[in-house]
């Protein structure tokens, strides 16, 4: 059972693990899409959302904690500007945990942690243009002259 545990300990010191966890916040708001281990994407979701949070309350205060906990300006500025208008009437839940199989190495179990309405859209295949310097010949498809046999 897991009654009064707090929290993971992610393997670190207490401040290598804020660090670490600081870190996937910043680059999961700049990136939208981030690919982690479960443990660690567990422990980022209730960070990230504490975050867009404070992006759609913007008052001055919520402003200087995000920019105490964030590490980078421009995340910070996008966070403000085009985050948290994106979530306005929504109410929790701005992101999403999508287990993504095991990785190679250690064999530690990965997913991906995305921010909701940055899902992947399937890429359109362009159509190869054709050529404009030569001219299409027409195609023969007359019947074989007599004598000729058809191979």
């Amino acid at each position: 059972m897991h009654h009064r545990r707090g929290y993971r300990k992610l393997g670190r010191n207490p401040s290598h693990r804020r660090a670490t966890l600081r870190n996937l916040v910043t680059n999961l708001l700049e990136r939208e899409r981030i690919t982690t281990t479960v443990a660690r994407a567990k422990e980022l979701r209730p960070l990230a959302e504490r975050m867009i949070t404070l992006g759609k309350r913007d008052t001055l205060h919520s402003r200087r904690q995000a920019a105490a906990f964030l590490l980078s300006p421009a995340v910070l500025k996008k966070l403000f500007a085009t985050l948290a208008p994106r979530f306005a009437d929504r109410h929790g839940g701005y992101t999403r945990i999508v287990r993504a199989g095991f990785r190679r190495g250690d064999s530690a179990e990965t997913a991906i942690v995305e921010l909701i309405g940055s899902e992947l859209k399937p890429k359109v295949k362009k159509e190869k243009k054709a050529k404009k310097a030569e001219p299409e010949a027409p195609q023969a498809t007359e019947a074989p002259a007599e004598g000729e046999k058809e191979s």
